[in-house]
């Protein structure tokens, strides 16, 4: 069998009620306009590093209910016992700097919101820039947010190309929603 040269093609092959492929149909690459969604995108790409994309997948739905739907404003709100609530919780990743930044990007995130009027205005105000100049902004303004972060964050939420290859049967539907990389 040939190795995929792709993450379509090899999740193509997965069965339908496979994460991957459910991730991969239903939301990798397609815009995504709430800021509580950006917000969650954001801390699953940080809880990944150093694990499967698998793993994150598995968990979401326990990150959801942990980290109060990614409301940012609660989020920004956590305490000390909320701190301690996730970092004993084995539904979610228990890395104690992967839960302060998510608590402390959901605070600059609030800061976001009052100067630009949302996470997603801020996106549009800084687009277009190239991989390497979001990274040098996503690295001065948020917490653990490296290059291989920064892209898949900015490439699943269409801020970047690449998500899907043009022979993939969602590149045109998500190109159908105007992703930003494809404006001109």
């Amino acid at each position: 069998m040939d190795k995929p040269a792709s993450y379509c093609d090899t999740v193509c092959r997965y069965e339908p009620d496979n994460v991957h492929r459910i991730y991969h149909d239903g939301a990798y690459g397609f815009p995504i306009t709430d800021d509580n969604e950006l917000f969650e995108r954001l801390v699953l790409e940080i809880n990944q590093a150093g694990l499967s994309w698998t793993t994150i997948l598995n968990k979401q739905a326990h990150f959801k209910k942990a980290y109060h739907g990614f409301n940012i404003r609660k989020v920004a709100n956590y305490g000390e016992q909320d701190r301690e609530r996730l970092l004993n919780d084995a539904g979610i990743i228990r890395n104690r700097l992967k839960v302060d930044a998510a608590i402390a990007n959901a605070r600059t995130l609030l800061g976001i919101q009052k100067e630009y009027g949302g996470f997603k205005h801020w996106l549009d105000h800084h687009h277009p820039l190239t991989k390497e100049e979001w990274v040098k902004l996503f690295k001065k303004t948020f917490r653990f947010t490296g290059g291989e972060i920064v892209n898949e964050f900015l490439m699943s939420t269409g801020y970047l190309p690449g998500a899907h290859i043009p022979s993939c049967p969602l590149y045109k539907k998500v190109l159908a929603q105007k992703p930003a990389w494809a404006k001109k």
